[in-house]
This record gives C-alpha cells, structure tokens and sequence, in this order.
C-alpha cells in the first residue's frame, strides 16, 4: 500500500475496529483486546509506520502522513468507516485522523494521552521529568548514537518505567519488544515518530485549533490512575479539542491500559460500542 508494507494482526467479521498501538510496542499491545472484540466486529491492529515488522522509510513520522496510512489501509479491508482505538503514539494518530477525515471515524477511543499542543504547554518541571524521553527523542542523532546496540535494554526500561503492573508483561511480551526495537532501524524510526510532534504535529493541530476544528464524532478517554498522564487534567483539556467526550481513569493501572487492565477496557470499549448501536436503531 502506497509502497509500504504493513503487519496486521486480524479477527472477526462485522463493522471495522481498527487498534493502534503506541510506543515501545507493536499491534501485539493489542493481544488481549483483540479477541474479546473480535466477536461482533472484523478487529485490525496493524503496525504503525516504522514500527514492529511494518515498513520503516526515512520520511513520513507526522501525523498526517501516518493517518493517511490507516485511512488507506481502512479502505484496502473494504471499509469505509471504522471505529478507532489508539493508544499513546497510535492516539496521536488517531486524533490527526479523527481531524483530517471525521467522516471516516464513527467513535474514536484515545488512551492514555492529552493532545499534543497541551503536552508542550504543561512541559514544566512536573511534567518533564516524567516525559523526559520526549525531549531526549527529539535531540538529532544523539538518541540512536546512545541506544545503538542497547535497544532491547532501553525498551524493557521504558515499559517497567511505564506499568504499574509489571506482571502484566510476561518474560515472552518483553521479549518481543526488546527484539523488535533491537531491528535496525526501529528506534531511529520511532525517535523520529516523537520528533514530528515538535515540528509538523503541533503545527497542523494550531492550524486547526486557530481555524476552530474540533473532534466532532464521539469521544471516550481512558488513562491509568498510576499512568505518567494521570497527573493531569485529562478531561478538561480533551474538551478543548472535541465536541463529545467522556471518560475516566483505570484504577490499578499505569501507562499501557490495554496489557494491564485488559478486561476493563474492553468492557468500556464494548459499553462505548454499544451506544453507537442504540443511536443507530432509534
């Protein structure tokens, strides 16, 4: 598609459920939601650009490159709308979707971050001494110089850091990460992924928020009590960004919803899934 090739991991028949992930990990964060919502509806979690075993080209990390990689792939599976659920960097596309193609999202389903723009306007000390590796991603070349060879260990660093239950990644889940970010190419790619934030990602998302775009479909949030986003106001400032959205933090849970508390966030997406149905038949 488009010259690049994408890893999907699929399930199911009915409306489409496309899960993207976030960083460090691939569409395997997706394992445990995958089948549960496999039952009423075709479920994809692919590998985002750069990432896992999908494509790595030199260029194209912005967001609205990488959305138009899903909204491409969307249409490739026969679909012409889709519910979207993302996760961290896959929520950071999720959004620019959402906002370049609302026609092509019915619900969208964003965990564990805040927009971008309010990541660099809450960049105080609070805030940067718990997302520090968003600013030692966006140093040119420094961040592969320091990780080449090491990329398993920082990988594995990075999710103990991250989770507030550390059982919920087994020795074969860390393992999977730590090799695929191990490949040539994947931190470099991923670094250039947080990279995009700090140029073309907060430029388009002023150019929208100046002219009044919003997030119009409805809108659920999901965040870890435990989680580095926790600490902010996760709600108030979504409702900057999108007409409809609701949602609340998961107890007992840090940074990755989706590995940690599993069942509780299919039950929220199943719930979430449900009112579209009932809008649908009044």
């Amino acid at each position: 598609m488009g010259g690049l090739r994408f890893r999907l991991r699929r399930a199911g028949e009915g409306p489409l459920v496309l899960l993207l992930h976030g960083w460090p990990q691939t569409g395997h964060a997706w394992r445990h939601v995958l089948p549960a919502l496999a039952r009423d509806h075709e479920v994809v979690a692919p590998d985002l650009r750069g990432y896992g075993a999908s494509s790595r080209p030199r260029t194209g990390y912005d967001k609205r490159t990488m959305a138009a990689d899903m909204s491409g792939l969307m249409h490739e599976l026969g679909h012409e709308q889709a519910v979207v659920v993302g996760h961290d960097r896959g929520a950071r596309v999720a959004h620019r979707w959402g906002l370049d193609r609302p026609h092509e999202i019915s619900r969208l389903v964003l965990l564990s971050v805040v927009p971008t723009r309010e990541m660099w306007r809450h960049m105080d000390a609070r805030v940067g001494t718990a997302y520090w590796h968003w600013l030692f991603h966006l140093v040119p070349d420094l961040p592969e110089f320091l990780t080449e060879g090491k990329g398993g260990e920082y990988v594995r660093f990075m999710l103990a850091a991250g989770a507030f239950r550390h059982e919920a990644f087994t020795e074969e889940d860390l393992r999977h990460y730590a090799e695929t970010y191990a490949r040539p190419g994947a931190l470099r790619a991923s670094f250039d992924d947080y990279r995009a934030a700090r140029h073309e990602d907060l430029e388009a998302d002023d150019a929208d928020a100046e002219a009044g775009r919003r997030l119009t479909m409805p809108v659920q949030l999901a965040w870890g009590a435990q989680g580095l986003v926790g600490s902010l106001p996760v709600l108030d400032l979504w409702r900057d960004y999108a007409t409809g959205v609701e949602g609340a933090r998961i107890d007992s849970c840090g940074h990755f919803p989706a590995e940690e508390q599993p069942d509780v966030l299919v039950a929220r997406i199943r719930a979430f899934l449900a009112d579209e149905k009932a809008v649908e038949e009044e």
